[in-house]
């Protein structure tokens, strides 16, 4: 059984998204759930990895220049990967009730950067499209030095650079999918976090 986000911690979250549409938490994932992903990414043999693709549907593409990322989707069937996503859950209803954004479900991958990779900027949801709402990243990269790349680059719409998040180990970042552009710098080893997106189920929400 994970334990709950604090009621406070929820407020805080809500509130960054309120004042600027972003926030940076560490410390909001236990390190025994944390620990339990990164042994799975680290084991590989339990994960079927891919590299990612770019566009939908029938325009789906691999672009190596664009994104050199390997992926794999969590499945909540796996021990793992449910407590990880239970959290996502109490997130989901925590915003919901504070927010009123109509957050329905929710969707994520493991992806690991090899040496050399990267993810050229991009925004994870077209303007007006209501696909992707919230998006939140997830790092599992204990004692990441500052030199070793790899940094989540958050713009305005303005390509004004608001934050250099550095991939360390238990830190999340959730901002508004469809509002601020983002990069991954080439990295100069492994680097391993969960991408996901908080979806609605209709063509209005509240925030």
């Amino acid at each position: 059984m994970v334990s709950p986000i604090s009621e406070a911690v929820l407020d805080v979250i809500a509130d960054a998204l309120v004042d600027k549409g972003y926030s940076l938490l560490s410390d909001i994932i236990p390190d025994y759930v944390s620990l339990a992903l990164l042994e799975k990414m680290q084991a590989k043999h339990d994960i079927d990895f891919k590299y990612a693709a770019i566009g939908r549907g029938i325009e789906q593409q691999v672009n190596a220049e664009i994104r050199s990322d390997k992926i794999s989707w969590l499945d909540k069937q796996d021990h793992t990967d449910k407590a990880y996503l239970s959290i996502m859950e109490q997130l989901r209803e925590g915003l919901n009730r504070r927010l009123f954004m109509g957050l329905f479900d929710y969707e994520s991958h493991y992806a690991v950067y090899e040496p050399g990779a990267h993810y050229k900027k991009h925004v994870d949801a077209l303007k007006g499209s209501q696909n992707r709402i919230l998006t939140t990243v997830f790092f599992l990269n204990p004692h990441w030095q500052l030199d070793d790349g790899g940094e989540l680059l958050i713009y305005d719409e303005f390509d004004i650079l608001l934050e250099m998040v550095q991939p360390q180990m238990g830190t999340l970042a959730i901002f508004l999918s469809e509002r601020f552009p983002h990069e991954v710098l080439p990295t100069l080893k492994t680097r391993n976090s969960i991408a996901g997106w908080f979806r609605v189920s209709h063509a209005t929400h509240g925030f």
